[in-house]
């Protein structure tokens, strides 16, 4: 017998029951578990399974390039790598958030900040917490698999733009999806996200954006990927042709570079926006990452505006350049002679005031005609004018030749500028409007603004016959909308004859003259302060005049016109007018190369094929899109000649 079974070694009878109860109570209990674990909670705890073994991570697309009219590279994309935090169990999210900070170099609070956030968000949808990954940042997550596997990289296509703001507020920047954005999006966008926030960016996202894709994957114990299940590629985005020239762009940024203000070149036959600056500039590609809250509140509170587009949203006083729409206005208005003149000593008295032309300390320009005023930039000719044609008049020509409304071009935030008139200021300051107050207006000056976009669509039109095309940057956009305020050849042929003797005959413009090239201008400065003003608060370069220069060639049918502001550069002549003529020289150097490329090419086709029986089938004719003509926009009552 066993020594167990040996009478004096039996265990009494109750402690076998008590051991009895203990076993059977262990066997229920593992019975309970086992029946919840495979019965109660079976879906659960397959679902968790599943979401253990199985990660879903999204392919980004990447956005659109834009490329120039000759389909050079303007904004480009850079491969890199994005952080994703996992957010399927909320416990271990919340425990590892302070090892990820520190691993991340990230401040936690801002960590916190962007997981509360994101609450409202399925807990299956991983969130982008670093969107420019370093190598630090990759080599802590490869090395915390096991141990941190809520992190995961994401590869990403980052936006890469030119330096030093090269054309920073046409082509725009893009940033991270607002939370508005998001909500508003009915699911087409995810935190993380990168869409257009300015400019061409924001004007164009859907084209440029593309369609996500994902990947489902499996992965093991300790987050790596040992298995695919299924892959959806990403649509990449759109490239879009810009009807920008990037060597027309290069010479005015490098014209415009220091100072502040804009250009805007365009094709008038057709609306095209050749080049377009504004500066300052910020530098786009500070934004295609994540802006720093500090360098975003340096750009918004820089007395220089650099986020301002000037282009399109500087509304200022265009100066003598206005003299351009008075000239205008007296020829097809005829209510004031053509064949007027006026004897200028360098100022005049209009209604118990003097007004000053800027030829005053030097005496004046003597007896001025219509030809010598425009020439000479004359105030005194225009104050008396101004005088007889009347405000209301002159708001009239002013606004159907294309002031005081926006140009619609496709750019988000495009300003109107304001031409003024007699109901204007009764209806937004409930005073009458005063006669003293038409003769600034008449020199550009008063309540009058503009843009300079504006400026070059207007004087471009002008010098066309009154047709007027709606600028644009997408070179492939379709049926270009206009608006035509016909003018008679009479008026098109003598305002063309003045605007070239500005630049050719001696006048305000001459210095910027170019050989063998019909350049046409006007010159403008306009004043931010008047004189009287300037004296008692002690000047200051912030209060020097603004210099204006709008210009085109060729002398008829213009190919091309340029509107160059410089703001605090003082004379149109000296500080804008050369920024305009090495521009335009550029186009005419361009224009010749490309010709004689062609030239070449064609000679030596003849050559090869002169006495091929083809040479002698003639090409079919081609013919370009038609573009509609759209009617403009409110017109105010045409006043009685």
């Amino acid at each position: 017998m066993s020594y167990w079974f040996e009478s004096e070694h039996k265990l009494p009878q109750s402690r076998l029951a008590i051991v009895s109860y203990v076993i059977v109570g262990i066997v229920g209990l593992l019975l309970l578990g086992f029946w919840k674990l495979q019965v109660i909670d079976a879906d659960r705890y397959a679902q968790l399974a599943e979401r253990n073994r199985i990660r879903t991570i999204p392919i980004i697309a990447p956005r659109g390039k834009m490329l120039d009219r000759e389909g050079r590279v303007l904004v480009d994309n850079y491969p890199s790598f994005g952080v994703l935090l996992l957010r399927d169990n909320p416990e271990e999210l919340e425990r590892n958030l302070p090892a990820i900070a520190e691993g991340l170099s990230m401040p936690l609070e801002e960590l916190q900040r962007e997981v509360e956030a994101a609450r409202n968000l399925l807990k299956f949808q991983p969130l982008m917490i670093k969107p420019e990954a370093s190598q630090a940042d990759i080599a802590f997550i490869e090395s915390h698999r096991a141990d941190l596997p809520i992190l995961e990289m994401l590869m990403v296509h980052r936006r890469r733009y030119f330096q030093d703001g090269f054309l920073a507020h046409a082509s725009g920047y893009v940033g991270e999806v607002s939370a508005q954005q998001v909500e508003a999006s009915n699911g087409r966008l995810r935190p993380g996200d990168i869409v257009g926030k300015s400019g061409l960016e924001r004007q164009y996202n859907d084209v440029l954006m593309g369609t996500d894709g994902l990947r489902r994957v499996i992965v093991n114990s300790v987050g790596r990927e040992v298995g695919r299940l299924e892959q959806t590629d990403a649509i990449p985005g759109k490239p879009i042709e810009l009807t920008i020239d990037y060597d027309l762009q290069v010479v005015a940024e490098q014209a415009l570079a220091g100072r502040k203000g804009s250009v805007v070149a365009l094709d008038p036959r057709s609306g095209e926006i050749l080049a377009m600056v504004s500066q300052p500039a910020p530098d786009a590609n500070a934004f295609a990452i994540r802006v720093q809250s500090e360098e975003w509140k340096r750009l918004n509170e820089d007395e220089d505006r650099p986020l301002l587009n000037r282009a399109i949203q500087a509304q200022l006083a265009p100066g003598s350049v206005f003299k351009i729409f008075m000239a205008t206005a007296i020829l097809e208005s005829k209510a004031v002679p053509e064949n007027l003149t006026v004897f200028c000593p360098g100022y005049g008295t209009f209604y118990g005031r003097q007004f000053k032309c800027h030829t005053f300390d030097k005496g004046g320009h003597g007896v001025v005609d219509f030809h010598k005023a425009v020439v000479q930039s004359c105030d005194i000719f225009f104050y008396e004018a101004g005088k007889r044609l009347g405000i209301d008049r002159i708001s009239y020509y002013a606004y159907q030749l294309g002031l005081g409304r926006k140009t619609g071009i496709d750019l988000p935030s495009e300003e109107s500028g304001l031409v003024p008139s007699e109901d204007w200021k009764k209806r937004v300051f409930k005073q009458p409007w005063y006669p003293g107050e038409t003769i600034s207006v008449a020199v550009g000056q008063g309540a009058t603004t503009t843009t300079p976009l504006q400026l070059a669509m207007t004087i471009g039109g002008i010098a066309s016959g009154g047709v007027f095309k709606q600028p644009h940057l997408l070179k492939t956009k379709q049926n270009v909308p206009d608006f035509r305020f016909p003018l008679t050849e009479h008026t098109t042929e003598i305002i063309t004859n003045a605007m070239y003797g500005v630049v050719n005959e001696g006048g305000t413009a001459a210095a910027s003259r170019l050989e063998g090239i019909e350049f046409c201008g006007k010159t403008g400065s306009s004043q931010l302060i008047s004189n009287e003003g300037r004296k008692r608060i002690g000047g200051g370069r912030r209060f020097t005049d603004n210099a204006w220069f709008v210009g085109y060639a060729p002398r008829r049918n213009p190919e091309i016109v340029v509107a160059v502001l410089v703001e605090h550069g003082e004379h149109g002549s000296t500080a804008a007018a050369p920024v305009a003529r090495d521009i335009i020289k550029r186009y005419y150097e361009k224009k010749s190369q490309r010709g004689q490329q062609q030239y070449t090419v064609e000679y030596k086709r003849y050559e090869v094929e002169r006495d091929s029986v083809l040479a002698q089938v003639k090409p079919a004719g081609k013919t370009g899109p038609r573009v509609a003509e759209t009617p403009a926009g409110p017109a105010l009552a045409r006043p009685d000649h």
